[in-house]
């Protein structure tokens, strides 16, 4: 097995979408709520939940958050399976452009980037858009 030797950057680095870096602060907002949660007990109420008393395919995500930090991984599936299995996955993508991003910027190496056509972008924005909303439906069954 032969490894490839990432070659140093050359020329300007591409900046990383605005929103790779949107989504990097929701799910790093995600996380501190959850810790902010799970050490007072104080969360953000849904106002759908509140008017309602539906859940909204977000409800219980970050009850979901703070049990991961706790290493429950039940109650985290209990709480929102959705956020539990979509979270990771957009996370590890948005993690690596970051990485790869910081890397080539800094001079140390080029790692290929991810490139999605604007038509890949909108086929993955309704498939997660239209899988939260069949949770969402569903869970109130």
């Amino acid at each position: 097995m032969t490894f490839a030797v990432m070659p140093r950057p050359q020329g300007p680095v591409k900046p990383v979408d605005r929103r790779v870096w949107g989504l990097a602060g929701v799910g790093i907002g995600g996380f501190a709520l959850a810790g902010i949660y799970r050490l007072s007990g104080l969360g953000i109420p849904c106002p759908l939940h509140t008017m309602t008393g539906l859940d909204c395919p977000f409800c219980g995500a970050t009850r979901m958050a703070a049990a991961l930090l706790e290493g429950d991984l039940n109650a985290a599936w209990h709480f929102n399976a959705a956020v539990l299995i979509l979270g990771p996955l957009i996370g590890v993508a948005i993690g690596y452009e970051v990485l790869a991003w910081s890397l080539s910027r800094a001079g140390w190496l080029n790692l290929p980037r991810q490139r999605l056509s604007p038509r890949a972008v909108a086929i993955l924005t309704k498939v997660a858009l239209g899988a939260l909303l069949i949770f969402g439906v569903l869970r109130n069954f």
